[in-house]
């Protein structure tokens, strides 16, 4: 089975940092340190991106976001 990239219900915000680390498979703290690092590092626009990612990121199936009418033909 393939990954795919999605939001995380282990969250914080929005839950991208988690989302972004389940799917690279690291620890979310680092990816979190890494975008607030970027932040104070004045590197490229860290909280559009974040913003824009949260949009555009499905939620997870573990989230509880999907239901079983969903995904299925009732």
């Amino acid at each position: 089975m393939y990954k795919t990239l999605s939001r995380s219900s282990k969250k914080i915000a929005f839950g991208v940092c988690a989302g972004i680390a389940d799917y690279v498979n690291v620890d979310p703290i680092l990816i979190r340190l890494l975008f607030v690092l970027a932040l104070f590092l004045g590197i490229g626009s860290p909280i559009l991106v974040y913003i824009i990612l949260a949009c555009i990121m499905p939620k997870s199936y573990e989230s509880g976001y999907y239901t079983k009418s969903s995904y299925t033909s009732a």
